[in-house]
């Protein structure tokens, strides 16, 4: 490591992007920013009846530039003068079609307001239809190709988002050259590439949601696709056969984006992965542990040896592919398509009179009736944790299953839909909110138990994220239903974080990225141990939630 070396780390979230600026030599955080998407927040090119969620690309180019100019604002121009390299994480599958320059759709000309020229956000589940065809498609061929992806393919990945915008669209289709996810666009962005074939990709999307294997020699053959429909014919050959784990470098920045940013002309720029995998690193992940990234929907992240994984395929996750979140080791990823979600979900339920009925009073002064409304959602969440907290722990209370969004792992099913059942006229809103608290830590008990029924053990858990640093009554629950002390990350940051020990790697500051992690990691700053009174019953009410979520399952198949 050489002195006065600082590295940017850019994490792509759901509703913002937020970059920071990090000393490559220790890790500290000089200098951050925030930056809301405007057209998002303003709910433009969202049905989300009928699950669509689209991102415009501007909204990620405003967003890239705006913070990195903010944060070098605040660091000044020694700490600007230093910067080595920029990594990029996005949440995922998250993909877009690109003309040949590699160029989203939405910005050129006669595109600028569709929103199937747009980003596919990860939620989006508009293609549950095209999902289902390639899982049962997947069954005629001698090679299973969906065997490194859990054996089913999801509705929030590359392939089934590609083919349901080309159905949809006929003029997307005709312009569309190829397929890009988002962490692969923005580093070819900054790098100024000018053809889509140009494209690097990184092995963390190829592999876990576009069923790149070295296995198949990349991706499967043209065949697979244009048997599945004819729209697809050729399209693997516009996409890519060569992948790169996230510690290589996806070239140097560009003059424009040198001048735009006032960045020096020799930053590298490393290969992007998704908000998880980069996330998993920043939080210091260990073999076996399994790394939960809790936001707005959960990704859990394992890493094994390889040698000691050899041959072992976990059903039912969102994939198991060399490299994918430290070179050299087996990432395994999973995780719940509802988390906070399902939180925000009962918050804007029981917000609904307040912001639908009290907001047309007369009564009250408009500024101050504003800021009560927001005073008053704002505390909903800490009002009912404080108080579901205080609720004995019974085997017979309102029960819940947590798939308000489908299910995500283990096995995949968009279609699936949450439940709450055991009400009662004493049903109140502290004891429903417990009961959707607890569905979400018996989801994520279930993917716990589905890695280690497949011969894979976690050993430790380990918390990053928003809810996990913000709230000590849920991560508490969950080291009681999973009767297993979960580690909680001190950084506010571990995807920011994560970015930036990548950053680090591909500029050459260290020699590996786990050499990275160990300089520029942060450590641990709470530690949720079971209670043991709570576990046995805490156990029997599991059983009961699969067997509720049994019986949702079969209503809905049947």
């Amino acid at each position: 490591m050489k002195n006065e070396a600082f590295v940017i780390g850019v994490d792509y979230g759901t509703d913002s992007v937020r970059s920071v600026i990090i000393d490559a030599t220790n890790g500290n955080e000089i200098a951050s920013s925030v930056f809301y998407y405007p057209r998002w927040r303003d709910g433009l090119y969202c049905n989300p009846s009928q699950n669509q969620f689209r991102q415009h690309p501007l909204d990620y180019v405003e967003g890239l530039e705006a913070t990195i100019k903010d944060c070098i604002q605040k660091a000044g121009s020694v700490v600007a003068k230093n910067i080595k390299a920029i990594s990029v994480d996005t949440t995922g599958s998250s993909p877009v079609a690109i003309d040949e320059t590699g160029t989203p759709l939405a910005l050129t000309s006669g595109f600028e307001q569709n929103p199937n020229a747009m980003f596919v956000l990860w939620k989006d589940h508009t293609s549950v239809k095209e999902a289902a065809e390639i899982n049962e498609h997947a069954t005629k061929f001698d090679t299973n190709y969906l065997q490194f992806v859990g054996g089913i393919y999801s509705t929030e990945w590359f392939w089934a988002k590609l083919l349901h915008v080309l159905r949809a669209d006929i003029s997307v289709m005709h312009a569309c050259y190829s397929w890009a996810e988002h962490c692969d666009w923005i580093p070819f962005l900054l790098t100024g590439g000018k053809h889509a074939l140009e494209m690097k990709r990184g092995v963390c999307s190829a592999g876990h949601k576009a069923l790149w294997a070295e296995e198949f020699g990349g991706l499967p053959p043209d065949d697979f696709f244009s048997s599945l429909d004819p729209l697809l014919k050729g399209f693997t050959s516009r996409l890519f056969t060569k992948t790169f784990t996230a510690d290589k470098a996806a070239g140097t920045i560009s003059k424009e984006w040198s001048e735009r940013l006032g960045l020096p002309a020799d930053v590298i720029i490393g290969i992007g992965a998704f908000d998880a995998h980069m996330g998993a690193v920043g939080g210091q992940i260990e073999p076996y542990h399994l790394s939960k990234v809790m936001g707005t929907s959960t990704c859990d992240m394992l890493v094994a040896p390889l040698n000691e994984v050899e041959g072992k395929l976990v059903r039912g996750i969102c994939g198991q592919v060399p490299g994918s979140v430290i070179p050299g080791m087996m990432g395994m990823e999973a995780g719940q398509s509802a988390f906070g979600d399902a939180y925000a979900w009962f918050k804007n339920l029981l917000a609904w009179p307040i912001e639908n009925i009290l907001s047309k009073s007369s009564l009250i002064d408009a500024d101050v009736l504003k800021n009560i409304i927001n005073s008053t959602t704002e505390k909903i969440i800490p009002e009912l944790s404080k108080q579901a907290e205080q609720l004995p722990v019974d085997e017979k209370s309102e029960l819940a299953v947590d798939w308000l969004n489908g299910r995500r792992t283990p096995d995949a099913n968009q279609l699936l839909k949450g439940a709450i059942t055991g009400l009662n006229l004493g049903s109140d809103a502290p004891r429903a909110f417990r009961a959707i608290v607890e569905s979400t830590c018996f989801g994520a008990k279930a993917i716990v138990d589905r890695f280690n029924d497949e011969g894979i053990p976690v050993k430790g858990l380990i918390g990053l994220g928003g809810v996990a640093k913000k709230s000590p009554f849920i991560m508490q629950m969950m080291a009681d239903v999973m009767n297993m002390p979960i580690r909680i990350h001190k950084s506010e940051q571990t995807c920011a974080l994560g970015a930036g020990m990548f950053a680090a790697t591909a500029a050459g500051l260290y020699e590996k990225v786990e050499d990275a992690m160990n300089a520029m990691g942060s450590g641990f700053d709470a530690e949720y141990k079971p209670n043991k009174a709570n576990v046995d019953v805490y156990s029997k009410r599991y059983e009961a939630y699969n067997k509720l979520g049994n019986f949702v399952e079969q209503g809905i198949n049947n």
